[in-house]
């Protein structure tokens, strides 16, 4: 039913429940797993000039450990193959370009990331995805009572 899973991570707690659902699915279905990280470089140019590089840096260290996760818990699993990608731009809009490109047949994504007004209920991303995607989007929302590291200080 499923030959290519594309799990979208920001590297949040959520995206971290995301990825060991979706590579659970990808098991189960003997699917390709395609982990995606995009840099969102709208957040990236409203910064100030000044901090740009800085963030810029962070956003790439962040994507790097998003994509780790997914590869060490991937390697724990040991039967999908595993892609890796980067991407730049809008967020939800490169998400399903590369879903398209890859004929994925489902998007894995996270319920709470860290944009938007709407993003402490769905995460502004997912609820995109949700709406906008040509393909089946499974969200997995963050469980009650997990600590979420991006709402601490609300």
């Amino acid at each position: 039913m499923f030959d290519t899973v594309v799990i979208a991570t920001d590297g949040s707690g959520s995206a971290e429940r995301a990825v060991e659902a979706a590579l659970d699915l990808a098991a189960r279905f003997d699917a390709t797993v395609h982990g995606l990280y995009v840099v969102d470089t709208g957040e990236v140019e409203t910064t100030p000039e000044e901090v740009r590089e800085a963030l810029e840096r962070a956003l790439a260290t962040t994507g790097g450990r998003a994509l780790s996760f997914i590869l060490e818990a991937a390697d724990a699993e040991a039967d999908e193959e595993l892609v890796t990608a980067v991407r730049e731009g809008d967020p939800a809009d490169e998400i399903c370009t590369y879903a398209v490109e890859h004929d994925a047949d489902v998007i894995v994504s996270g319920t709470r990331g860290r944009h938007g007004e709407h993003g402490y209920l769905l995460g502004s991303v997912a609820e995109e995805l949700v709406r906008e995607a040509p393909m089946p989007v499974l969200t997995v929302r963050q469980l009650e009572g997990e600590p979420n590291p991006e709402r601490e200080d609300v």
